[in-house]
């Protein structure tokens, strides 16, 4: 390829490289013509050069019979998008039912399989940040710590405003009596989304709202089922529910035509997310986008950033999600 573009063969690896000392204009042309010519690079080659493998790894633990729920679909996709348009390529690696994410990414990492981590889902107290941090190895998370004493380098979707203005926009359709349907897992956005509705209901400072919490294992559908049900079956139901995201409020959607209630003349439901079967449940559902995908891309730039200066202050970044609304909410009863 270098004798094609009559360059030396030192400038077009430096320039598919991405090295600035190369002029812009011909770092253009040599990737046009890598394109054109098939070109791939030789990973075990450009590793000994660089010290770098040009992979970026994510652990997936399995929940259940699908690997990939929808939100994390639509996440990776994203990620791979992210990487690729960078050069870079995407490593996930399972974590089976009875083994810890920890085990696997000390093996991720200490494989030097690659240059870097992407962390999802944090947890109250997260292992893997710790050891990460403890490395010093490049990761970025997706998602916050409650209380961090040390620097590091995230990205999350501001979950304690969308469910305040959720709150919001309910209050003012009349609404008094709301539930959430939230999980007992110890995740960080969990607390973050209650605390946001919490902050709502306080500052309205109105003692007729009142607040039902039904609480079920992420991953345990039956159980989901008994909480929403419980909620749907009390003496004095909430008018209004929220999902801590869409597929809680789709099952809440779910459970209540089932039972004989009409969304949203008996009961509206609000969820977060946004995934795409949010869309095309009847009636379909108002709820929050997150930007999945799009999030994804920005932290792999963020992480290939931190792979390629290590020195720079830790990035972070809080994206304030949309609201969707669809048909799924709407004044109280009676009105």
């Amino acid at each position: 390829m270098a004798g094609h573009l009559d360059l030396s063969i030192t400038t077009v690896s430096r320039a598919l490289a991405g090295h600035e000392q190369i002029a812009l204009e011909t770092r253009k042309r040599v990737v046009a013509a890598a394109k054109e010519l098939g070109y791939v690079p030789n990973t075990a080659a450009r590793t000994l050069v660089s010290g770098r493998s040009g992979f970026v790894a994510m652990v997936l633990p399995v929940r259940g019979p699908h690997l990939v729920d929808s939100f994390l679909g639509e996440f990776v996709t994203g990620l791979g998008e992210g990487l690729v348009q960078h050069g870079a390529d995407l490593i996930l690696a399972a974590a089976a039912v009875g083994q810890s994410e920890l085990s696997v990414l000390r093996h991720v990492v200490e494989s030097g399989r690659a240059d870097g981590v992407v962390v999802t889902r944090i947890a109250e107290t997260d292992e893997r940040l710790a050891y990460l941090r403890e490395r010093k190895f490049p990761f970025v998370a997706h998602g916050r710590l409650l209380d961090a004493d040390f620097p590091y380098n995230w990205l999350d979707t501001d979950g304690a405003h969308a469910f305040g203005e959720a709150f919001d926009m309910l209050y003012e359709l009349g609404h008094r009596h709301f539930g959430l349907l939230t999980i007992s897992e110890p995740m960080t956005f969990r607390h973050l989304r209650q605390d946001g509705l919490a902050a709502a209901i306080a500052r309205r400072g109105d003692p007729s709202v009142r607040l039902t919490v039904a609480t079920a294992p992420r991953f345990d559908r039956g159980a989901r089922i008994q909480a929403v049900n419980r909620m749907l079956a009390a003496p004095e139901r909430p008018t209004a529910i929220v999902g801590l995201f869409d597929e809680l409020a789709l099952t809440v959607m779910e459970e209540a035509s089932r039972v004989g209630l009409s969304i949203p003349r008996d009961l509206s439901v609000i969820g977060f997310d946004n995934i795409a079967a949010s869309a095309y449940a009847p009636p379909g559902l108002t709820t929050f986008d997150a930007s999945i995908r799009q999030c994804a891309r920005e932290i792999a730039e963020m992480l290939l950033a931190v792979i390629t200066d290590r020195s720079k202050e830790p990035l972070s970044r809080l994206v304030r999600p949309t609201l969707v609304t669809r048909a799924s909410h709407g004044p109280v009863p009676g009105k």
